[in-house]
């Protein structure tokens, strides 16, 4: 489809520039307007569009009526996520069922509720017959989240109940969906993997038994094997990143394309678009790659000089992508710390000893350290600058060897459960469509024949 002649090449670079002339936006009409660019104020604070019990972020406190930034907090339904993650690792369980349960519906689930929704999520585990062979294995994408995002849309043929948006038909679809994110990652993964790069092609089931996170590495790795520690840190990952409130991108994207009454297959999708972008869930990806660079180019990776320099270098676009952005560094709404970084970084450590990266994590670790000074220094800024769980999540899909065209897959894996509850939000308060106002700085024009344009 990119294959076009020179000629027409030429013409749409040509009307590319119309683009950018016509477009482009007078800067100063935003502040004579007061418009709140990326629905945030100066500060970053997001402005209320909605109200929502499924998730709440705290990054500031209110003292005499001034808002003191504060330690990040980050709750599921109420429950402290901290707290949350302590008590599945004191009690030896996998935690992202119990999560999505929380999150579905209010409450910790007790034994036998749990048990009954892992016995759902196992029969769920299955895809229409052939749909391997007819959906995912011909013309395989080279980008997963594409890939993730037509099966979702292609699953709608296979409901009879499709356009059905009662609670009880909704609710099951975001089951089904959440059973099967794993399978359609992973699979539409070793299918390109397969037919691009020439490796073996394998196509393991789930196993009943297992968690999510177990599933996940059974299903990818040729041998199936895995570790406790393995299974237990991926575990956590997807508890982490299952909910961020209904204001992050692909969340507000369930909410907005929810609100207009369309199927959960087409939701989905939009949120997987949502996701797919390196300023949401494809970060991960950046900063490893990021890391990658400065390996190359810093030659004493415990030297602050160089890794300081290096830092420096990239805020002036002078290093890595050019960009001037330090990778994982900074948060839309968290400014001392991002809670789910801080759960992260304490599990970290541990992988990276048993998988031979201790190396790699007194880097990661320096720059955790010395990056929040470089930006200060080197930017004006209206609140703290500290890692985010981007920073340390990519580091540990790295050390579990799984393939960098899943990172933001797994983000995906994980967060159907935050956009399922959402979308059931949404449905159950039955809002008006969303539809926020763009005011309108175009100049008035006459018609003309066309004989007399120019």
């Amino acid at each position: 489809m990119t294959n076009i002649s020179e000629a027409m090449a030429f013409e749409i670079d040509k009307l590319a520039k119309k683009c950018e002339e016509k477009f482009k936006i007078d800067q100063s009409l935003y502040s004579k307007y007061e418009v709140k660019r990326g629905l945030r104020d100066i500060s970053g604070k997001g402005v209320l569009t909605g109200l929502t019990e499924i998730s709440e972020i705290r990054s500031y406190m209110i003292v005499d009526s001034d808002m003191i930034p504060c330690e990040g907090k980050l709750y599921y339904q109420g429950v402290d996520v901290e707290e949350l993650v302590d008590g599945f690792v004191k009690e030896g369980r996998f935690g992202y069922e119990e999560t999505v349960y929380l999150l579905l519906f209010g409450k910790l689930p007790t034994k036998e509720e749990l048990e009954s929704l892992n016995e759902m999520l196992a029969s769920y585990r299955e895809l229409p017959t052939s749909f391997v062979r007819d959906i995912i294995l011909k013309a395989p994408s080279r980008d997963m989240m594409n890939t993730l995002a037509r099966s979702v849309l292609t699953l709608y043929s296979y409901d009879d109940r499709a356009d059905d948006t009662s609670t009880a038909n909704v609710l099951r679809q975001c089951l089904q969906l959440i059973a099967l994110f794993p399978l359609l990652s992973v699979y539409g993964y070793q299918a390109y993997s397969h037919y691009h790069d020439g490796n073996s092609l394998f196509i393991h089931s789930p196993q009943k038994g297992l968690s999510t996170a177990e599933n996940l590495l059974y299903i990818l790795r040729a041998d199936s094997k895995y570790t406790e520690l393995e299974a237990r840190i991926l575990d956590l990952a997807l508890v982490l990143h299952a909910e961020h409130g209904g204001g992050n991108n692909s969340s507000f994207t369930t909410h907005v394309v929810s609100s207009s009454g369309t199927d959960t297959y087409s939701v989905i999708a939009a949120s997987l678009g949502s996701l797919k972008g390196p300023k949401h869930g494809g970060a991960n990806i950046k900063v490893v790659q990021m890391f990658e660079d400065m390996k190359k180019n810093v030659s004493d990776w415990t030297s602050e000089e160089e890794v300081r320099a290096y830092l420096t270098d990239l805020l002036n676009k002078k290093a890595f992508d050019k960009a001037g952005l330090i990778y994982g560094m900074g948060h839309a709404v968290y400014s001392i710390s991002d809670p789910r970084a801080k759960v992260l970084r304490s599990y970290v450590e541990s992988l990276s000893k048993e998988k031979g990266f201790e190396e790699e994590y007194k880097l990661y670790s320096l720059v955790e350290r010395l990056a929040p000074e470089v930006i200060a220094k080197e930017r004006k800024i209206y609140k703290g600058v500290s890692a985010n769980v981007d920073f340390y999540s990519g580091f540990v899909y790295r050390m579990l060897g799984l393939p960098l065209e899943l990172y933001t897959p797994i983000f995906a894996v994980a967060r159907i459960a935050g956009w399922s509850a959402h979308r059931l939000e949404e449905i159950i308060n039955s809002g008006k469509i969303i539809r926020p106002a763009y005011k309108s700085v175009a100049a008035h024009k006459e018609y003309q024949n066309l004989e007399d344009r120019e």
